[in-house]
Order: C-alpha cells, then structure tokens, then sequence
C-alpha cells in the first residue's frame, strides 16, 4: 500500500513521533523515512512516497534531500526554496524586507576588520548570528568592543559560513519572544517563549519558558507574509515585541519544532499538518 505521507527525518524527535501517532489515530497511512539510509537514484522514476514532509535536522541533509525529490516529481512540504531562504537568516532578513515585513535592523559584514568598524560606527549592544544555525547556538551579545574582538576573531578560525558576520541590533522588548506555527495562510497555535533567570535569549533548548500567546489580526497579517517571503507551507515564525516599533519578525523557521506549543495551547498540530499534506498534494 503506497503511502500518503512521508515523514523524512534524520533524528526522531518529540514532533516525529507525535506525526506518525496522528497518521495511526486518522487512519493516514504515514511512511517514516531515515534519510541517513535513503539512497536515491538520480536516474530513474522514484517509489511512491505520496506527499514528503521534510523534518531533517541537518541542514545540508535537508536541502539536498528536498532538491533530489523534487527533481524527481515528488512534492516536498516545504519545498527547496523554503530551506534556502529560511535556512539562512541574512537570506530570510532580505526577504522580509521585500515583502514588507518588519524586522530588527541589521548589517552584514565580510570580515573581522569590516565587522568591527561596523560595530564602531553603530554602537553597541549588538547581536551576532550565524547565518546558517539554529537552537540558539553560537549567538552572542556583544556588549563592547572588547568582547566583539575576541568573538569575532574565534569565528574567523570557523568554517567558511561563520566568516560572515551578521550583526542585529539588541531588540528593547519584554524578557520574551513569539513563536507562532503556521499551516498554509493560517496560524493555528502560538506561544510566548520567556526567558529565566536574566538570560536574553529565549529558546527553549535553553530552559525557557512557554505559555499560550492570543493570534491578533496584525500578527496573522505579518506571518502570513512572512511565510510568502521564504515560500513556506508549514513554518514556525518568530517575533519579537519591541519597544520602538512593535512587532518585528527576526526569524522563519523551516523544520519548526512544536512541542511546547501542542502542549501549552492544547492545539492538535501533527494533525493538522498532515491534513494540510494531503490536501495540497492533490
């Protein structure tokens, strides 16, 4: 029996599992793949894996896996597109821009010379990102020059990708963020994630704490466009409420993770998704 959806992974996480449980309870014959054992014959029609969900960690994993179905005709939620552009904070900041989402101000800079005449001219706090990482890792706050130097100069040493320095401001906001979980134009659940004990960042990896956060028009109206921006189906977008200009989008997550939100708002969303899946792989 073919499958209807396919859930292509590389780690099995809390959201795997809950998707294969949803596929058992309505009756949606769900496939689960390992992509650390797919080989694909780049030459011949593919087997049918109905719809594939894309749920890799692994960047690189993700992307060419997403390249190598789709080029083979099998639809890929999200496609390859979404894991550039998402995949990519410089790529997604642009993009936003262009759709006319607001979004912490930034620079980008190609060396550590550049970068710390950068962080002259601007001033500090700032913050220094990857642009290619997640889970909140190697991001840190640069309070002054001093510290900025000894940063930089450790990432410079870094593979090729951490020589590019995306500097973003130090967003004045409540000790919180938004994760809001979109499926085709519409955000069906979403979450304040809070910090504890004074740190600045919010992820969740990093202890932080998730409560229900009600969707007003204005935050749907800016995820949806969000979503377009990086053109997503199924996405995690993350928002800050800043003191000066309300709410800004800093980042759009590919392979978004939901636990904490099924678990605070109560929302089905490993349904939902494959809901979604199959009716747009029609």
């Amino acid at each position: 029996m073919s499958p209807d959806v396919t859930i292509l992974y590389d780690n099995i996480r809390w959201e795997e599992k809950a998707l294969l449980e949803a596929g058992k309870k309505n009756n949606i014959n769900v496939q689960m793949v390992n992509c650390k054992k797919l080989a694909l014959n780049l030459e011949k029609n593919p087997e049918d894996y109905g719809v594939v969900i894309q749920r890799c960690v692994s960047y690189y994993r993700n992307l060419h896996s997403t390249a190598a179905l789709e080029g083979l005709g099998v639809k890929v939620i999200n496609c390859l597109n979404t894991g550039i552009f998402a995949g990519n904070k410089l790529f997604t900041h642009m993009l936003l821009k262009k759709f006319g989402v607001p979004t912490p101000d930034a620079t980008v800079a190609f060396s550590k010379e550049a970068a710390l005449e950068a962080l002259e001219t601007q001033g500090f706090p700032r913050i220094i990102k990857p642009t290619v990482g997640s889970w909140g890792r190697l991001i840190s706050k640069l309070n002054d020059k001093e510290s900025a130097e000894g940063i930089i100069e450790s990432r410079e040493k870094m593979y090729p990708i951490h020589q590019i320095h995306y500097l973003e401001e130090f967003v004045k906001r409540p000790p919180r963020d938004i994760r809001a979980i979109m499926i085709g134009d519409k955000i069906v659940a979403a979450i304040y994630r809070t910090s504890k004990n004074g740190n600045w960042k919010t992820n969740m990896a990093l202890g932080g704490v998730a409560e229900p956060c009600k969707v007003t028009p204005e935050m749907e109206e800016m995820c949806i466009k969000a979503k377009n921006a990086v053109q997503g189906d199924i996405v995690g977008v993350d928002l800050m409420e800043s003191d000066d200009k309300g709410l800004v989008v800093h980042e759009v997550n590919n392979t978004t993770e939901y636990k904490n939100t099924v678990r605070v708002c109560k929302v089905d969303i490993p349904t939902k998704m494959l809901e979604y899946a199959l009716k747009i792989g029609k």
